[in-house]
């Protein structure tokens, strides 16, 4: 099951974003601001995350976002699967999730920003899976040799 992220979820999102090993901890703290400002203003704010639910365990999350001075343009900011619960169709179901999400809030385009990395390939893979295509890339991005990779899909 795929619901709103609530407060009592998120000790073990932030466990996820923990055991990421491709994660650096600037990455991480990231996250760790973005899960804590979509709590804060659940209902109004920027950004919204989801987690997937088996029980009471979350096994994986996303947290997107309108892009501001846009018409119908999101972010996909995070999109992360428990190490032990990859190739189980999670992803896959977060990510068709969050596809409907933008849908239904009139939204025409997701884009999803990754690196270039070694340590990022699975993810570039994951995208292209479901679909997303490279819209743009820019060279030495986030340090020398470490591309900005956008990926984009259309609804």
């Amino acid at each position: 099951m795929i619901t709103s992220m609530k407060q009592k979820h998120m000790q073990q999102v932030k466990d996820i974003v923990a055991e990421t090993f491709n994660f650096t901890d600037e990455e991480k703290s990231v996250a760790y601001e973005l899960i804590d400002e979509s709590i804060a203003d659940e209902n109004e704010g920027y950004y919204k995350s989801f987690v997937f639910l088996n029980d009471d365990n979350v096994e994986g999350f996303y947290c997107v976002g309108k892009r501001s001075l846009t018409n119908g343009v999101y972010d996909l900011y995070w999109i992360v699967v428990k190490t032990i619960s990859y190739n189980k169709g999670i992803g896959k179901g977060l990510i068709r999730h969050c596809e409907d999400y933008v849908i239904k809030n009139k939204g025409r385009l997701i884009l999803a920003e990754t690196s270039s990395k070694d340590s990022y390939f699975n993810t570039r893979k994951f995208y292209e899976k479901c679909n997303y295509n490279i819209v743009s890339e820019i060279k030495d991005f986030y340090s020398i040799g470490d591309d900005l990779i956008v990926y984009g899909k259309y609804l």
